[in-house]
């Protein structure tokens, strides 16, 4: 009764309802700005119809309401938008969005089927370089408008269309085959986050459907330095945030769990431990933090942390320590190997095969992303060791290894021919060509032998006949 008697209210005394209808597909989203201000200090009410079953109710917010995938937020326009996420068939329907004493609107919702939309991509890129991703659309929207939309804490912006084109990022789409690029150069740590690709569906009103989502993960890239080495741990940050606390953190990042090593730094201040000092270059917008002496210790994961109001913004890295000590092995094809391991840490055990450590983060083959049945390894916790058996080894097997992830040890895989079973072929082949050749010679002598045996009587016999 409640319910109904807000309703009437919204009816009353708000302007004419407006309707929408939108289309959107399982497993998207859709994004709807409603041409209606926010009005923040009025109440919003978000309702499923016919049975008017609630999402929101008397709720105020300064500019972002949300209740599992229901979204209402204020846009740049200031308008509210509606944001509906992780569609599925029981989304579809009507529904009612109104600001008490203001306004009210009702927006009919269809989802449809199709695989483009249920693809949620992850891509990495280090700070400068190029980051492209590719977003699928339904063959129904060839011709609409593509957009990119960016998530904030907040907030859900307009990163790039027709009308709007941010500088670094561009478009480029494929008609042929139903697909639109999305390319964003000299990557900055902000570029970071949540993407939504999406198509305008309703040109009538600002409505949009997300096709795709895309987590743009920005890092630095790998660090990698030996044993009793010194490292430069490189922070490049946004230069508005030149005046904001600075910290490097080592393992998770937080302002409640920060391991020991972390320490914070203000612009223009230098901050030192005994083997640790941190700087921060306010004209340059990066801050550095160089390690003395290093050691196995020393080697993890590392948060670049700027410090904002009520939050973290930070890119990471990984720092490497290569141990002085290197094994070197030689095998023949067809043998078998059994590789010891030191490891630092329970969760970061892996074999590596790349001609660099640092390509082990990024570029180089673990040993669970190896697919050949000959590789394996045990683990012996107590020990601090895990063992790499690869059986039946071949020619092309040798090469460069690392073992560990953070912790490196290189291990030089040297495997030969066996040439003791050549040797040996050989030499029954020599034997088999001699014991022939003997054969043959001595079968030749044997013919001429018989020869020479058989003649004088043949003569005699001529002779004996002879009618003379």
């Amino acid at each position: 009764m409640k319910i109904l008697l807000i309703f009437f209210t919204f009816y009353l005394i708000s302007d004419a309802v407006r309707c929408f209808s939108v289309t959107g597909y399982s497993g998207g989203s859709v994004l709807v700005d409603s041409g209606k201000l926010w009005f923040s200090t009025n109440v919003k009410c978000f309702n499923k119809l016919p049975g008017w079953r609630n999402i929101m109710n008397n709720t105020k917010h300064d500019k972002w309401i949300s209740v599992g995938k229901f979204t209402l937020f204020q846009n740049n326009e200031g308008n509210l938008t509606i944001f509906i996420r992780d569609l599925n068939e029981h989304d579809a329907g009507g529904y009612w969005i109104g600001v008490l004493y203001k306004w009210g609107l009702d927006l009919t919702l269809h989802v449809e089927d199709d695989s483009c939309c249920k693809v949620s991509k992850k891509v990495m890129v280090n700070v400068g370089e190029t980051a492209t991703f590719s977003c699928e659309y339904s063959q129904n929207h060839i011709n609409d408008l593509k957009i990119i939309f960016k998530e904030g804490k907040d907030s859900i912006e307009m990163i790039y269309s027709r009308w709007k084109k941010k500088e670094r990022f561009s478009i480029s789409d494929d008609k042929h085959n139903n697909i639109f690029s999305v390319r964003i150069t000299a990557v900055t740590p902000d570029d970071g986050g949540v993407y939504l690709c999406g198509v305008w569906i309703n040109r009538h009103s600002y409505s949009y459907s997300i096709i795709n989502n895309v987590h743009l993960h920005i890092s630095i890239p790998p660090v990698v330095r030996r044993e009793g080495e010194s490292a430069e741990i490189i922070c490049p940050y946004d230069s508005i945030y030149k005046s904001n606390t600075k910290s490097l953190c080592k393992g998770k990042c937080s302002t409640r769990d920060r391991n020991p090593l972390s320490e914070t730094v203000r612009e223009e201040k230098e901050t030192k431990t005994d083997r640790l000092t941190l700087k921060d270059n306010v004209t340059a917008s990066v801050f550095t933090g160089t390690i003395t002496g290093l050691t196995a210790e020393d080697a993890g994961k590392y948060w670049c942390a700027v410090t904002l109001e009520t939050d973290l913004n930070y890119l990471y890295t990984h720092l490497m320590v290569i141990m002085n000590e290197e094994l070197n092995l030689t095998k023949y094809e067809g043998d078998d190997v059994s590789i010891q391991c030191k490891h630092h840490d329970e969760d970061q055990k892996s074999f590596c095969k790349a001609y660099e450590a640092s390509m082990c983060v990024k570029d180089g083959v673990s040993l669970e992303m190896i697919r050949d049945d000959r590789f394996s390894f045990s683990d012996e916790a107590s020990t601090g060791v895990f063992t790499v058996n690869i059986t039946d080894l071949r020619e092309e097997d040798s090469g460069i290894y690392w073992c560990g992830a953070h912790v490196m040890s290189k291990v030089h895989l040297n495997v030969k021919k066996d040439f003791s079973m050549i040797i040996i072929i050989s030499v029954c082949v020599i034997l088999l060509l001699i014991g022939g050749f003997t054969l043959t010679v001595w079968k030749l002598r044997h013919e001429r032998q018989s020869d020479a045996y058989t003649q004088p009587s043949s003569v005699y016999c001529t002779v004996t006949h002879n009618p003379l």
